[in-house]
């Protein structure tokens, strides 16, 4: 392009020379304003080639566009990587939690992946931080709606619900949980409970009370932590006074501590009454 002005400043100067008179051209080559006048033209001319061959092919390929590449779901590393290869400045930008996308891979970018931007631009990268996981609460000594309700409140689900006696709780409260306090587990997780049934009640055998006197079956109930319940006295002609002929409940059977038995024993027999006995 430079040897086009070249030419076209040739043909200005002889132009200007034929239409000036002989005098004034011997004048124009001998003057020191004149010389001054070609030094300006010619540096003003050499300024554009300079401009023109040096300058500006400079600032266009300054410009250059380059393509952003598509670093979505990379590992963070692998995304900077390839960023920073196509010329380019990745900067992490903002960690954000998500269900899907594993931990510490590209959920998005800005300018997105295809967009044509000059070199060293920065290409902005949201991380994922994973699932949102929340801390599991306390919830020994609630009872079954406040453990709900307290759940909730943290994103938590109410699971299963067993029981079990406890001589620490009272009855219907919880008394363990399946997921322990301080844990930390994804949103809608489900935590399930152990409710107390209150104190254990022990099961005792009913011992055999038949043939012995009621001050012996007093004796034996209290050390089996039972105790005399009603007494029926029957008269009986066969067995001494104050023996126990039957039960209730029966030998073998179990009941809770410090139940009652009932006692159906001989009664004593007047010296008054008359005893009839069958005619041969």
């Amino acid at each position: 392009m430079h040897h086009f002005t070249i030419h076209y400043i040739r043909i200005g100067l002889n132009q200007l020379l034929s239409v000036m008179p002989a005098k004034k051209k011997f004048r124009l080559r001998l003057s020191a304003r004149g010389k001054s006048f070609f030094y300006i033209i010619g540096s003003f001319f050499a300024l554009f080639i300079l401009f023109d061959n040096v300058i500006l092919p400079w600032y266009v390929n300054h410009g250059d566009k380059f393509a952003v590449p598509n670093v979505l779901g990379l590992t963070i590393e692998h995304a900077r990587n390839m960023v920073d290869s196509a010329g380019l400045d990745p900067v992490d930008s903002d960690t954000r939690p998500d269900r899907q996308a594993p931990i510490g891979t590209v959920l998005a970018q800005n300018p997105e992946p295809g967009a044509q931007v000059k070199q060293g631009r920065r290409v902005y990268l949201t991380i994922s931080g994973g699932e949102l996981l929340v801390s599991v609460p306390p919830l020994r000594g609630l009872s079954t709606r406040d453990a709900k309700f307290t759940l909730e409140r943290n994103g938590l689900q109410l699971g299963a619900i067993n029981y079990a006696s406890s001589e620490s709780y009272f009855k219907n409260t919880i008394v363990d949980q399946t997921v322990q306090p301080g844990s930390e587990v994804p949103v809608g997780s489900k935590v399930g409970i152990i409710v107390s049934r209150g104190r254990m009640i022990e099961q005792i055998p009913v011992p055999d009370l038949i043939g012995k006197t009621v001050a012996e079956v007093e004796k034996l109930l209290a050390r089996e932590g039972l105790r005399v319940g009603n007494i029926t006295y029957q008269t009986s002609f066969e067995l001494l006074p104050n023996t126990v002929i039957d039960q209730f409940p029966r030998a073998g059977e179990s009941v809770q501590g410090g139940q009652a038995i009932d006692l159906f024993v001989v009664r004593i027999v007047s010296p008054k009454e008359k005893i009839q006995l069958p005619e041969d």
